[in-house]
């Protein structure tokens, strides 16, 4: 179940990260409205895939508020959403593989302490 939830997390951030990046060039309109859509969903879907770490949840929770779709917040200039896009691109990414490799560091720490039994836990 958690190795689902990895992958699944990773994709959506990729997905939001190349969206994002692909942003900064000029588009129509339609192409923003959905990034808007997509940025928003990945955001809400990352905050409650990492519940348990405040920073993500407050980063991630302002990241849905800036793109939100149903009350959008208009900067009118591109060169403000430019970095905007590119930073939190990057941050997807790094919640991304963040994820990852804190899943391989638990695995390891598990399988390092299976083999360990002291003399003090046993019950005779």
């Amino acid at each position: 179940m958690k190795k689902t939830i990895s992958i699944t997390q990773k994709s959506i951030s990729i997905i939001c990260a190349l969206i994002l990046f692909v942003a900064v060039f000029n588009w129509p309109i339609e192409y923003y409205t959905l990034l808007r859509f997509i940025v928003f969903t990945g955001a809400v879907l990352t905050m409650v895939f990492n519940y348990k770490l405040v920073f993500v949840l407050v980063t991630f929770c302002f990241i849905a508020i800036l793109f939100n779709p149903i009350f959008p917040m208009y900067l009118y200039i591109k060169s403000y959403w430019i970095p905007l896009d590119i930073l939190v691109g990057i941050m997807f990414l790094l919640i991304g593989f963040f994820e990852i490799n804190t899943q391989r560091e638990n695995e390891e720490t598990i399988q390092t302490n299976k083999g360990k039994s002291f003399k003090r836990d046993k019950i005779y």
